[in-house]
């Protein structure tokens, strides 16, 4: 009995676990064409898809900084949701990206207003500065 009760709580643990990791939507190339901006459609202007404001963390795996910044969007995510979408772009695995948008820096962070254009931060912020770039550049 203990041995089904310890299995449970584990699975129960890592199913929120997993849950918790889709509030940020993870962002490959094909998913940013689609649904943030077509720029080998509009490549000299940028037109914003999406219906929302976003927030596109850049990020690697083995960057320090970078796992500081990780919890902060998890929290944004869950404190803006139906205001704004974040979106996380593992720099290792998405080199296109990351080159179009210089990501040479890490964790490297744009805010897309659903009009204007984007705002980039470069370095670990913390949440309060996160959360004031968002109120005043992203939300009305």
């Amino acid at each position: 009995m203990k041995v089904k009760t310890i299995a449970l709580l584990a699975f129960l643990a890592l199913s929120a676990a997993g849950l918790q990791a889709q509030t940020v939507n993870k962002l490959n190339y094909d998913r940013f064409i689609k649904e943030v901006w077509d720029f080998e459609k509009n490549p000299k202007e940028l037109v914003y898809k999406g219906d929302l404001p976003c927030v596109i963390d850049f990020y690697a795996d083995w960057c320090g900084p970078c796992r500081r910044v990780a919890p902060i969007m998890e929290k944004l995510a869950k404190d803006y949701e139906g205001k704004i979408i974040i979106y996380k772009v593992n720099v290792d695995q998405e080199k296109q990206l990351a080159a179009t948008f210089e990501a040479k820096s890490i964790p490297m962070v744009l805010f897309f207003p659903k009009k204007g254009q984007p705002l980039m931060q470069v370095g670990a912020l913390s949440e309060s500065q996160f959360k004031e770039i968002i109120d005043k550049n992203l939300l009305p």
